[in-house]
């Protein structure tokens, strides 16, 4: 990596000098400002930070920031994002994908992430649609919602990404909604500042093809100030709620992360290992 840091004052020195090209209105321009401040609040060295991307319409963020980046194949977001942070793990590593690609072709890699609690941030940004291919339904796509290409609406249930990533017991479980930009970026920032697996779902409407901003702004709620971030039971109790879809920080867990283990591994076989080398070669002289 280049050794010349590149810290930045305001969010117009992050952009890069490809103007984004999503739908009026697209969620994802809420996520991407949120992660513009984020890296202003936390004075992130863009030299040294990585954004990883699947496909579809959120797998072109990274070319709009001057951070590193690389745009992955069709549901390998986590995986490619695990090998750079633990090719380089002084990298700040966020991984952005859409909930196609990461609960259908890419949902075997989710639970690997979260049980390795390797120490990147994952944003899932779901419009429960493909709206690239032009409005199918996608593994979180309402029985109620009824899309362009599905009049009917979907015949089946929808998955949960919050309650599977507590039931696979992510370190650090968040919502976000792009109608509420200033909590999001204060929850990005807490997410990349968790040292682990940070998971966080961000409600990103799909206005041509699956336009949920009423739906969502009619039952949003923040989070109770009195939730136990470390009580897995109560976030569970709070994803069940019926009418509400809760927004901030659902769970906490501050175990090790896979470097920090790795490197201990490294260390314990390193001591105990030593002179061994030397033994072996001096059975062959």
């Amino acid at each position: 990596m280049p050794q010349t840091n590149v810290h930045v004052q305001n969010v117009n020195e992050i952009k890069s000098n490809v103007v984004p090209v999503w739908c009026p209105g697209c969620g994802d321009y809420g996520v991407l400002a949120a992660i513009y401040r984020a890296c202003v609040i936390m004075d992130l060295d863009l030299k040294s930070t990585v954004i990883v991307s699947g496909i579809g319409c959120s797998g072109r963020l990274p070319i709009f920031t001057k951070c590193y980046g690389f745009h992955g194949v069709h549901g390998r977001v986590l995986p490619t994002a695990t090998g750079v942070k633990l090719a380089n793990p002084k990298l700040t590593v966020i991984a952005v994908g859409g909930d196609g690609d990461g609960l259908a072709i890419g949902g075997g890699h989710f639970p690997h992430a979260a049980r390795r609690n390797v120490d990147i941030t994952y944003i899932m940004m779901d419009n429960s649609v493909y709206g690239l291919t032009k409005g199918q339904g996608s593994p979180t796509t309402a029985p109620e919602f009824t899309l362009k290409a599905l009049p009917y609406g979907v015949q089946e249930e929808n998955l949960n990404p919050v309650a599977l990533s507590l039931a696979y017991d992510v370190s650090y479980v968040a919502r976000v909604f792009s109608g509420a930009i200033d909590q999001m970026t204060d929850l990005f920032v807490k997410a990349i500042q968790h040292k682990g697996f940070s998971f966080v779902h961000a409600i990103s409407p799909c206005t041509a093809f699956n336009d949920t901003y009423k739906f969502y702004r009619e039952r949003v709620v923040p989070i109770p100030a009195e939730h136990d971030v470390h009580n897995k039971k109560s976030a569970l109790d709070l994803w069940q709620t019926k009418g509400k879809v809760y927004l901030g920080t659902f769970y906490e867990d501050n175990r090790l992360d896979m470097g920090t283990t790795f490197q201990k591994l490294s260390e314990t076989v390193q001591s105990k290992g030593k002179g061994t080398m030397e033994r072996l070669f001096d059975q062959f002289t």
